[in-house]
């Protein structure tokens, strides 16, 4: 069965180009348009892992993982920031909220699935 990675963007095309290059490593996407609606789809349901970006509406990436991270179910799962920010200071808050990675757009899809298995062996 194919491990689930929810990607959590305020950008639906951005959404799609992750949901392509990770569909054809043979993994399964489910997508978010911000926190909240990504905290939602985190009920039980089997996640691999969480690709999220920074800057989104109604709930940041940053307090998305840290919300993530309080979910028994959920504690241990892998996040990978995906964002336009690459300052040090928001990469902190970002590993002290509990993401194992970062990643700057643009980004090129092989990159992104070489960090994934990675992340989700």
């Amino acid at each position: 069965m194919a491990k689930t990675i929810l990607v959590v963007d305020d950008s639906a095309s951005l959404r799609q180009v992750v949901k392509m290059a990770l569909g054809g490593a043979g993994y399964s996407v489910i997508e978010a348009a911000d926190g909240k609606a990504a905290l939602d789809l985190l009920d039980g349901r089997t996640v691999s892992m969480t690709i999220c970006d920074v800057n989104m509406p109604v709930l940041n990436g940053i307090e998305f993982v840290k919300a993530a991270k309080g979910l028994p179910h959920y504690k241990f799962m892998p996040i990978m920031m995906l964002t336009t920010e690459n300052q040090d200071a928001m990469r902190d808050k970002g590993k002290a909220a509990g993401a194992r990675a970062w990643m700057v757009k643009p980004f090129s899809p092989s990159q992104l699935v070489k960090a994934v298995d990675k992340l989700c062996p």
